[in-house]
């Protein structure tokens, strides 16, 4: 393929690679130990991670307690704890942790994948609506008790979640993807699924529920149990490694269709599949934990910075940061105000928002 005097080349970009320097093959394979390096420092820090916010809450929980919690589930020749200490451990500690670090991984692919497909640093299941709609359906469900199960109100999520990226698109179908424009329109969409949402909440009439369905709206890792973790890691493993398997194609779409094209991929399919996956994985992370935003924006964009544009390097790295940011978050929205909770999405916005004002500065469009 030949590139135009003003289209932009990207080095790392298999297209490019007839402009690369005769050194640059070696600079490469020099780069893979250094990346191999960086993944299992990462895969160690999840791991510390993960037992740390096990041992973060309220009430106070060592280590050794932790180990022998473990330790009997595995089989292992260790004195079981207490039933209630066990119960906090197993079945409110370790899959609350577990969810965060899933619905964390996800989130940020979701975003790394959008921004490619969309041609938009600023993409986000968040600002682009998807959430919103994820929400409304799952409320749908949840108030009508349509199916108020862990899959129904997936369904419901996804249903939702569809519909407002489909708006988003007929919206979107004459301006074409310019990067101020999808920001905005996402936000009116966001807004239209945040509106009926409202409505819905008030028409039920039970202070009660919406009270509880408002605090979970706004992100929180609380009602986690096993089920829906499982749910949830057999989603985030299948549309993972589904967005990776594309990484080829996330690479082209990052320079427009035209040049996805020219390297062999099926635009049109693909673009569907790959937004069908991320409202898919959205809608169950919203199902389960509420709409938490600005992970899918946060994460990519700090491990580019690391590791490069290059999508089979940037997608298992997004995962695994955006696994660790959560759980730390989730672990401060433990304990910042404690006892009082607060919602993890608080903390993702306090974050994220500075830095979406930030992205849009450099882009010159603030």
């Amino acid at each position: 393929m030949s590139a135009s005097a003003t289209e932009p080349v990207d080095l790392l970009h298999p297209s490019a690679r007839s402009l690369e320097s005769p050194e640059a093959p070696r600079r490469r394979t020099g780069n893979t130990p250094r990346l191999v390096l960086l993944f299992v420092l990462g895969l160690a820090g999840l791991a510390v991670s993960i037992v740390v916010s096990i041992r973060i809450g309220a009430s106070q929980i060592g280590y050794p307690e932790i180990g022998r919690a473990l330790g009997w589930r595995l089989g292992l020749d260790v004195e079981p704890l207490p039933r209630l200490v066990d119960s906090l451990i197993w079945d409110l500690r370790v899959p609350r942790v577990l969810m965060a670090a899933v619905v964390g991984a996800s989130l940020a692919v979701c975003g790394a994948a959008l921004q490619a497909v969309t041609r938009n640093a600023l993409a986000d299941p968040y600002l682009l609506g998807v959430s919103n709609g994820a929400s409304t359906g799952a409320v749908i469900v949840v108030v009508l008790g349509y199916g108020a199960t862990t899959l129904g109100v997936t369904g419901g999520a996804l249903v939702g979640a569809l519909l407002s990226f489909g708006l988003l698109m007929v919206l979107m179908r004459r301006g074409g993807l310019d990067s101020m424009r999808i920001v905005l329109t996402g936000v009116v969409v966001g807004q239209l699924f945040a509106a009926i949402t409202s409505l819905v909440l008030m028409a039920s009439g039970d202070a009660e529920a919406t009270r509880a369905i408002t605090h979970w709206l706004l992100g929180s890792m609380a009602p986690s149990r096993w089920d829906g973790v499982v749910v949830c890691a057999i989603a985030a493993a299948l549309g993972i490694t589904l967005i990776w398997l594309c990484a080829n194609a996330l690479d082209g779409f990052s320079f427009g269709a035209d040049t996805a094209a020219s390297l062999g991929v099926n635009v049109r399919a693909t673009r569907v599949t790959l937004l069908i996956v991320t409202a898919v994985l959205t809608s169950v992370a919203v199902a389960t934990v509420g709409a938490i935003g600005f992970v899918g924006l946060i994460v990519p964009h700090g491990v580019r910075f690391l590791v490069g544009p290059l999508h089979r390097v940037l997608l298992p790295f997004t995962a695994l940061v955006g696994a660790i940011f959560l759980v730390w978050t989730d672990a401060l929205a433990r304990v910042a105000f404690a006892p009082r909770e607060v919602p993890v999405g608080v903390f993702t916005a306090l974050v994220g928002v500075p830095l979406f004002l930030l992205v849009l500065r450099k882009r010159g469009e603030l």
